[in-house]
């Protein structure tokens, strides 16, 4: 064994380092924040999209077959407070906001009507319009996330030959959206069945089987975080880009595994500073222009290391491959 060759090694990236370098990308580039900012406006100051009167048409329907069911009063009063709390402030615009690509919101999950130009429009949807509205908010969505990304790797790549091209990141994106959204319901519905399970014989199984959920939870949620940057970054498809997913979190778990929860943490946490102007306040466009910013400068910092540690792995196979002390998978 060459052990000169192990000391010789490059060092991985950073995560402090990607962040940084991702926050000077995006203050270099503050066009690409346009994107989640118009959607952070609309938002706000935009019409809501609700269903409650399509609820309260049928309540009336529910309850009477809910006491024919032989469910307790108290029951149902407590499923129609629920109801009166948390339906009328359903926004369907919301399904704008897609997962794991999508344009960064900041949803403002306040509830209030008042905003600074005054009470926003209502549109209701009925029975036939709310899966057409589902559906259409849900296209609309992925498109706005693959041009989300791509921007942003258009401003990250010096090289703009092997950014991908409009009409082939948003048939990636839609086809990655479609498979992780259909894989992760695969895993819940198993998952929720054997916490049932558990919790009927044992609180300490059901904390145990908990804490190996969360430490499990890393192989899957790392692999789909870096699951579309590939597509952006190098022209790959979604299952190339998949296989690249895994290869890096396989040799780059813990390194990895940190810089996922870093971003979450500052995404998470940042958003409630912004969240802290009322939304009936121009202050609150305070709030919107930070998490437009910092989501993005986050996205970029994504794929940065994404960019550096893919280089990186591949001098160290390259380099250990002659030894057999590594094989590619």
């Amino acid at each position: 064994m060459d052990v000169s060759k192990i000391e010789n090694l490059p060092p991985p990236p950073g995560i402090i380092s990607s962040i940084k370098a991702g926050f000077d990308v995006v203050a270099s580039h503050i066009t690409a924040i346009l994107l989640p900012l118009l959607l952070n406006l609309f938002m706000w100051l935009g019409p809501r999209l609700r269903m409650d009167a399509l609820f309260d048409s049928i309540k009336d329907d529910v309850v009477s077959l809910w006491q024919t069911g032989g469910i307790p009063l108290e029951e149902i009063q407590l499923i129609l407070e629920w109801y009166d709390r948390t339906i009328p402030n359903v926004n369907l615009f919301w399904f704008l906001r897609t997962l794991p690509i999508g344009i960064s919101s900041l949803l403002l999950p306040k509830g209030t009507l008042d905003t600074p130009l005054g009470d926003p429009a209502i549109w209701q949807v009925g029975a036939p319009g709310l899966f057409g509205w589902t559906f259409l908010l849900t296209f609309l969505g992925w498109v706005g996330g693959a041009l989300y990304y791509r921007s942003v790797a258009w401003v990250v790549l010096t090289d703009k030959a092997q950014v991908a091209g409009v009409f082939s990141a948003i048939l990636q994106s839609i086809l990655i959206s479609f498979l992780s959204n259909f894989l992760m319901m695969a895993l819940l519905f198993p998952v929720m069945f054997l916490l049932f399970l558990t919790a009927q014989f044992s609180v300490f199984l059901t904390n145990l089987f908990v804490l190996f959920l969360c430490l499990a939870a890393m192989w899957i949620i790392v692999p789909i975080f870096f699951w579309p940057l590939g597509v952006f970054m190098k022209k790959q498809n979604v299952f190339t880009s998949m296989l690249s997913s895994i290869q890096l979190t396989r040799f780059t778990l813990p390194t990895s595994s940190l810089f996922v929860l870093a971003v979450f943490l500052l995404a998470y946490g940042l958003n409630f500073l912004w969240r802290i102007p009322s939304e009936n306040s121009w202050m609150a466009l305070v709030g919107i222009l930070g998490h437009s910013f910092v989501t993005t400068a986050l996205l970029a910092a994504s794929f940065i290391y994404y960019r550096d540690m893919s280089v990186w792995l591949q001098i160290v196979l390259e380099r250990l491959r002659p030894n057999g002390m590594v094989k590619q998978a």
